[in-house]
């Protein structure tokens, strides 16, 4: 058993992960900057990566800490991460930490020009990694969950419109994880010998494009397809502002998102798989499961 402290533990990684790191038989500490309307099953305290001073308590005695920060809403995102990490950084060397884990984005630039969403992830994960504690990354593309805000995106669209105009990136390869298979591996790599210092690859069992993934999650959702219309120019920003139309995810983080979606971000290196075994879901059943979620807290 490990004493473990989930950053962002209200996110939709973190509150899904602190229960499975729970039911694992660790000791787990949410951090949160609102501790007083944190409702979940393990013990809240304060912390700001913000702010050095409040991180020593979270982090005091955690022999590993999760760490799901990041700033999409946020024009100015790429700077406010690299501050935040390197503060967590400097914190966890100083309390003794052993361990950082931190879910970073997939992507490779032998495959295309990273977006500054992938490079600021990149950055964080070089950051986290110069400090003095072994760090392991889990990089994934699109993690489909309820709540997530690709997901989101996806749910809303293919709900609201008969017809689908996408621009050429709708062709771009990704391989979409189901958050239940995200924090399985999350949970697997915790305190494993065999995972510190270690960047791995994660990914679902399908490789689709957005188009394709549009098209299955309708099938799921409304048991046909969708109709879909590719048009050769539509840029990120115009990109996001259709978005805002048809959904209600924020702009700044829809752009954000979108102009990662030229890169293709698909596993090459499936070492993950020997040091946390198990089969991924197809992309359909992490759309049934989501759905399924929905329909739940709709009851």
């Amino acid at each position: 058993m490990a004493r473990i402290l989930v950053t962002g533990a209200t996110g939709f990684v973190g509150q899904r992960l602190v229960p499975a790191l729970l039911d694992a038989g660790h000791d787990v500490v949410a951090m949160t900057r609102r501790p007083e309307e944190y409702d979940g099953p393990a013990r809240a305290v304060y912390g700001d990566v913000g702010d050095r001073g409040s991180l020593t308590e979270p982090l005091e005695g955690a022999d590993v800490a999760y760490y799901f920060v990041h700033s999409l809403d946020d024009d100015d995102f790429a700077r406010k991460d690299a501050e935040a990490a390197r503060t967590f950084a400097k914190a966890a060397e100083a309390t003794g930490v052993r361990q950082v884990v931190y879910l970073g984005g997939l992507g490779d630039e032998a495959h295309g020009q990273l977006s500054e969403h992938l490079r600021s992830r990149r950055e964080v994960e070089q950051i986290l990694a110069d400090g003095a504690v072994p760090v392991t990354v889990l990089r994934a593309a699109i993690v489909v969950g309820k709540g997530g805000i690709s997901w989101e995106m996806t749910r809303q669209l293919v709900k609201n419109l008969p017809v689908m105009v996408v621009p050429k990136w709708a062709g771009t390869r990704t391989q979409p994880i189901g958050i239940d298979d995200v924090v399985a591996y999350l949970v697997g790599v915790a305190g494993n010998e065999d995972a510190i210092g270690r960047t791995f690859e994660i990914g679902g069992a399908d490789v689709l494009t957005y188009a394709e993934m549009l098209q299955q999650a309708a099938l799921v959702m409304h048991g046909r397809e969708l109709p879909i219309l590719k048009v050769p120019v539509l840029t990120p920003r115009l990109s996001s502002h259709w978005l805002g139309l048809v959904t209600d995810v924020d702009a700044t983080t829809g752009r954000n998102l979108i102009d990662s979606m030229g890169t293709e971000v698909v596993v090459e290196d499936d070492s993950i798989r020997e040091v946390v075994p198990f089969e991924p879901a197809t992309y359909k059943e992490c759309v049934r499961r989501a759905v399924e979620d929905d329909r739940q807290d709709a009851i």
